[in-house]
């Protein structure tokens, strides 16, 4: 419990931060369609988000350098307050696409912050309580973030501006803490060229989750609204994936501890592929067929992720593991950076139904890798199967003891 107290202050401004900011996707999505905004221009804000996202994972840490966690806190979260204020403002997608780079800006350089300060007061003794504990507190805002779409109204300034409260909100928490704040963590070293020299099928399954993630995040309320879904069953819609993909990591979890990580990997694109083939035909069944689909497709879908980076670990020497979750990380960014774009193409060329074509290719292509790979070299699991979430280039250092058990 004093751990828990102690912790607070974080896991607050976590949970106000995704409520504010990750409600923006989805909202931009059908306040967007709402406008009169193209399909491409919607899936260009996607793509934008992630542009963002990554330029704060690279910049948070040198800038928590020059100015101490709680400025670089106070500073990204302003970043996304004005991008999301400004949406009723300036209405035209270039203008929100520049808007959604602030988002994906603060979400990247908050949770950067907020890991650094993490890793400095745990111990090994502590750590596995507080990781479950901060998993939890991200999932559950996460969820929160989707259902609030049902209770916003599309293209209001109203629904903007409860957001950017929201996220405002999260200034608090850490700027008003008694706790000390860390020393400055060092950057990881950029290096993607590790994880492919340690596992290429890794680095393969991390760009396929981030087409897969992306698109479905950022574009998948395109979807719904296509199949006929409003704006309140579009965020079950989206909590549907989120929770699916919450309770898949325990049995995914296991088989990856127990068998070839490689086998397992296969089996789960497999399973993805068979979600997108039935979220495909389940869309004019009703709304409990579209809901089923939706969290099938992320009980098989979001674990490639944790599979792939658990795999390149049981490769990595102890000194190398926080650079290559960097460098992991930085392999998801490039597929997320891409996908809504190359989704929202498809979905107005040949429609909705499209997009999962797009993503059941993507998990085919890994799984012809993942036999080649196979072929290569013998399998080896030296690592424990842990939950990554995809939040900043120093969750690395969050998840050693996970990693390791040391």
């Amino acid at each position: 419990m004093r751990l828990l107290i102690s912790f607070a202050a974080l896991f607050l401004a976590v949970v106000l931060l995704q409520l504010g900011s990750g409600g923006v996707a989805p909202l931009d999505a059908i306040s967007g369609a709402s406008l009169g905004f193209s399909t491409e221009q919607l899936g260009l804000l996607g793509s934008a988000h992630f542009l963002g996202f990554f330029i704060g994972c690279w910049w948070a840490p040198r800038l928590m350098g020059s100015v101490g966690h709680s400025r670089a806190f106070a500073a990204f979260t302003a970043a996304g307050t004005i991008g999301i204020l400004a949406h009723m403002l300036i209405v035209d997608p270039l203008a929100w696409s520049v808007m959604r780079m602030a988002s994906g800006l603060c979400v990247a350089g908050c949770y950067t912050i907020i890991e650094a300060w993490l890793q400095d007061k745990v111990t090994n003794a502590t750590r596995a309580r507080a990781m479950g504990v901060y998993r939890v507190v991200d999932i559950a805002g996460s969820l929160g973030a989707q259902l609030m779409i049902g209770v916003l109204e599309p293209a209001s300034y109203v629904s903007y501006n409860l957001l950017a409260l929201l996220c405002c909100c999260a200034i608090f928490p850490l700027t008003l803490t008694r706790s000390e704040a860390p020393p400055t963590p060092l950057a990881p070293r950029l290096r993607p060229g590790l994880a492919w020299r340690k596992s290429p099928l890794a680095s393969m399954g991390v760009v396929v989750s981030g087409v897969t993630g992306a698109a479905f995040r950022m574009v998948g309320p395109v979807y719904g609204l296509e199949v006929g879904l409003g704006a309140d069953l579009i965020a079950l819609f989206l909590a549907a994936y989120v929770l699916g993909g919450a309770v898949a990591q325990i049995p995914v979890g296991w088989l990856a501890d127990r068998y070839d990580r490689r086998s397992v990997l296969i089996w789960i694109s497999v399973a993805g592929i068979f979600a997108c083939g039935a979220t495909i035909a389940l869309a004019a069944s009703g709304i409990s067929g579209v809901f089923a689909a939706a969290a099938l497709f992320g009980f098989a879908t979001l674990p490639v992720y944790s599979i792939s980076t658990a795999h390149a670990h049981d490769y990595a020497e102890p000194q190398e593991r926080v650079e290559l979750s960097a460098a992991l990380m930085f392999l998801y960014a490039v597929g997320a950076i891409a996908s809504p774009y190359v989704a929202s193409l498809v979905i107005e060329h040949f429609g909705p139904e499209a997009m999962f074509v797009m993503i059941g290719i993507a998990h085919a292509g890994l799984i012809v890798f993942g036999f080649a790979r196979m072929r290569v070299r013998p399998s080896q699991t030296r690592t424990a199967y842990t939950y990554e979430p995809r939040t900043s280039f120093l969750i690395g250092r969050l998840l050693r003891r996970d990693r390791t058990g040391e």
